[in-house]
């Protein structure tokens, strides 16, 4: 007969934290939140070969996670996982413009030829955004560079639209530039030398290699966390499926990607399993992901399996109809608390310690500590991240708001058959996402920031400086449907104000 679990299982909301004793050492400012990836044999000393400055990944969706917001998220700490319901080709672009932006040297997106026009350079700034563009004599981010045109270069309202973009930008014999090889303090010390807003880095031949701009100089100096990899670049992962995995993992490695997630709706399966082997058996370097399971069967099947990680979830997204479609998923937190139990049993067993990520049901901030405080090493998050600036999606006006786009991998839209697959016909039999929107919350700087502070100073409360500590120390305790509504403000008429704005 079926297997009956005796308790319900509970959401993130269903749960507080309480309070701990807080030592004179217990402040925000002396919280590290470095956290594992990927397995490794803790027992027997080893390091992990990658850790992250904060415990937070963007999901694996084509409205969350480019190579713009990989690059924002990694200036932050945490990894992006750039997804992979897109070409091969494509894929490994962006991966590739992540690895070569080396924090404060950009690889130009916006690029045109002397012999265009005006219109033309006006369409490429209002498709990219950006007001400086780089001329080079084939029109590609590599090319030869000829010089720079910039929006005070010309003005609309008094330039002839199909004039070439050669009659106004400033050459290359007038720019102040540098040759490969320079270091970022050095060429931070030539733009303010210079009063200048861009420095261009050429090679030997006067081929374009990456821009410098005063404002990222200063970023650099602002984002004290970065994650970087040996070379000094940014640290990036990417989706991949159970599919064409033999075609797209050579392509990514080559690119230079640091670790690889098999992105499914269901992990607890033979096509992962193949998937895993055939993967570390070819590319034994390689660093993949697993996912997603909701129980302590699902974890040991993966991590006998290979798994670098773990994820947890099924159907607790925002966007995610799984549940209501299928009937198939179980609470985030419970799921959660089984995974990590068996987490901490694989490793007393083994020595290897395999990093688990909570994926979906994060609603608010402080569902990030309670995830943490149930076992997780870090949180994938989807919806948080797509209400960014630098999310890949449209932000438009609805009803008066600001919003931005934001859809399932299992929607009409995305039609990510791979993620749902089990080994039919390659189409989608049904959804299992929806179209929809997000409030837009603008920079992902001042929100990750913001979430991470409150993360810090509720681990304060906790007596926790650290998420092992934490893990530790956290007393939680399940709460009533009346709790949860006594904990938000109530009986009071709210100013119009930002509390609520998260």
């Amino acid at each position: 007969m079926a297997y009956y679990f005796e308790e319900p299982s509970h959401t993130f909301g269903e749960y507080l934290l309480v309070p701990g004793y807080s030592s004179a050492e217990c402040i925000p400012t002396n919280v590290k939140l470095n956290t594992p990836v990927v397995r490794y044999n803790k027992k027997a000393g080893e390091k992990c070969p990658l850790t992250m400055n904060i415990p937070m990944v963007s999901a694996v969706m084509q409205a969350v996670s480019n190579d713009t917001l990989a690059i924002a998220l990694a200036k932050e700490g945490g990894i992006s996982f750039i997804y992979g319901s897109q070409s091969i080709e494509n894929q490994a672009a962006m991966i590739a413009r992540v690895k070569q932006y080396k924090a404060g040297f950009v690889t130009s997106d916006s690029n045109i030829r002397p012999d265009q026009t005006i219109a033309e350079l006006e369409a490429l700034v209002e498709e990219t955004g950006h007001s400086t563009v780089a001329v080079t004599e084939d029109g590609t981010p590599n090319g030869k560079l000829m010089g720079i045109i910039t929006d005070r270069d010309y003005r609309s309202d008094k330039t002839t639209s199909d004039e070439k973009v050669s009659k106004y930008m400033t050459p290359l014999e007038k720019l102040i530039k540098a040759e490969t090889g320079i270091t970022l303090e050095e060429a931070n010390n030539l733009i303010w030398e210079h009063k200048v807003n861009q420095l261009p880095i050429l090679d030997k031949e006067g081929k374009l290699q990456h821009l410098v701009f005063r404002k990222d100089a200063a970023s650099h100096e602002e984002h004290p966390n970065e994650l970087l990899d040996s070379q000094k670049r940014y640290i990036v992962g990417a989706g991949i499926n159970t599919r064409d995995y033999m075609d797209r993992v050579p392509a990514l490695l080559d690119a230079g990607v640091d670790v690889l997630c098999l992105d499914s709706s269901e992990g607890f399966s033979e096509w992962q399993r193949r998937a895993l082997h055939d993967i570390h058996e070819k590319w034994p370097n390689a660093k993949v992901g697993a996912g997603n399971v909701v129980d302590a069967e699902g974890f040991n099947f993966l991590a006998e399996a290979g798994a670098d990680f773990i994820k947890i979830g099924i159907g607790g997204g925002s966007i995610c109809i799984t549940r209501e479609q299928k009937g198939i998923g179980r609470g985030q937190a419970t799921a959660t608390i089984e995974v990590a139990k068996a987490r901490d049993a694989y490793y007393e067993k083994t020595g290897i310690y395999i990093p688990i990520c909570s994926d979906g049901g994060i609603v608010h901030d402080y569902h990030i500590t309670l995830a943490l405080a149930m076992g997780s090493d870090f949180v994938m998050l989807g919806r948080y991240f797509a209400r960014f600036d630098e999310s890949p999606t449209n932000k438009l006006i609805v009803n008066g708001n600001y919003v931005k786009e934001y859809w399932g991998e299992g929607s009409n839209r995305a039609r990510n058959w791979q993620r749902y697959d089990l080994g039919g016909a390659k189409k989608m039999a049904f959804e299992e996402g929806v179209d929809s929107y997000v409030p837009y919350a603008g920079s992902l700087h001042d929100n990750v920031s913001m979430t991470i502070s409150k993360v810090s100073h509720t681990m304060c409360n906790c007596g926790a400086l650290s998420i092992p500590e934490l893990q530790d120390k956290a007393k939680i305790t399940l709460v009533s449907a009346a709790s949860i509504s006594e904990g938000s403000a109530h009986d009071v008429i709210v100013k119009n104000t930002s509390i609520h704005a998260e």
